[in-house]
């Protein structure tokens, strides 16, 4: 029994066992294993959620564990009960909870502190790991290895960014700049952390608030996400105008020809993304949602299975 609370929950060697996992679900090759044959996951999303509820709930049915949806309306927290209650009695009935809260991280922390029942930070405030895993598969299954990857990401310095940061800084000879709006980078103490991991495998995470299209060549990868993301809220109101020049359009793709395009979704064409390369052909952003399904089963498989 494991829990994924963080990216940094895992050692190298775990990240790169689920990656590998990962991939091999989507090309087929682990078979058909049904590894959680009996257990109940509890998927648990007090906000919105398309692709990762979808993915853990069909995830886990694909392993072979029954589900148990709960929406943002359904416990009785609602009425009072704390949250640590509630995660009592979740420990006492379910086999795994994956929990989207969009919170403190402190909260699933709680409800880890058992030994029966496996906890899976579906987003958090602060870190999307399983985001970032989805990811990292989709880079695998893509370029063949992380390692050596050069990644260009443009946009908000926020959970999304957060989690890649912390999971690319892991892999060797990675270059990873973050291209963010003055005053929206990421935080300081994570970033510094990421960087002194990345020198130890030979790699960097680097940071800059300008977007100076001439100075961003020679990357394999371009990838953003939308600016106004789940459960958060800018206290600029002019941060549209300090965010324009981040957007991403062809432009980018002068200095970056053989570059894919990723994106989180959902997406705002026309924001954060034009349209043209949302749909254009170096786009890989719903290869990279189908992602998201192959490596929560390899997480709930990790959790749950070894």
């Amino acid at each position: 029994m494991r829990h994924l609370i963080s990216i940094d929950d895992l050692t190298d060697d775990q990240l790169r066992h689920i990656v590998e996992r990962g991939a091999g679900f989507a090309s087929g090759r682990n078979g058909a294993a049904r590894p959680l044959a009996g257990q109940v996951v509890g998927v648990y999303f007090r906000r919105t959620s398309t692709r990762t509820r979808t993915a853990f709930s069909s995830g886990a049915l694909r392993l072979g564990a029954h589900i148990i949806a709960y929406g943002p309306d359904d416990l009785q927290t609602n009425t009072g009960e704390t949250t640590q209650d509630t995660g009592k009695v979740f420990a006492l009935m379910l086999d795994a909870l994956v929990a989207r809260t969009a919170d403190d991280p402190a909260e699933m922390r709680g409800w880890a502190d058992q030994d029966r029942m496996s906890v899976i930070n579906a987003m958090s405030s602060d870190e999307h790991p399983t985001q970032a895993l989805a990811d990292l598969v989709t880079l695998q299954r893509r370029f063949g290895a992380v390692d050596g990857l050069r990644v260009l990401y443009v946009g908000e310095g926020n959970n999304t960014a957060t989690a890649l940061a912390l999971a690319l800084a892991r892999f060797s000879d990675v270059e990873l700049e973050f291209r963010t709006p003055p005053g929206y980078g990421l935080p300081e103490e994570l970033l510094g952390r990421a960087a002194e991991r990345a020198r130890r495998t030979g790699s960097s995470v680097t940071e800059r608030h300008d977007m100076d299209e001439g100075t961003a060549k020679g990357f394999d990868v371009v990838y953003t996400t939308r600016w106004q993301t789940t459960g958060t809220s800018k206290p600029d109101p002019d941060w549209r105008r300090i965010f324009q020049p981040f957007q991403v359009t062809e432009r980018l793709w002068e200095g970056n020809p053989e570059a894919v395009f990723m994106h989180d979704l959902p997406a705002h064409r026309g924001e954060e993304v034009t349209a043209e390369v949302l749909d254009g052909p170096a786009s890989i952003a719903f290869e990279q949602a189908a992602g998201k399904l192959h490596s929560a089963m390899a997480v709930l498989e990790w959790c749950r299975a070894g």
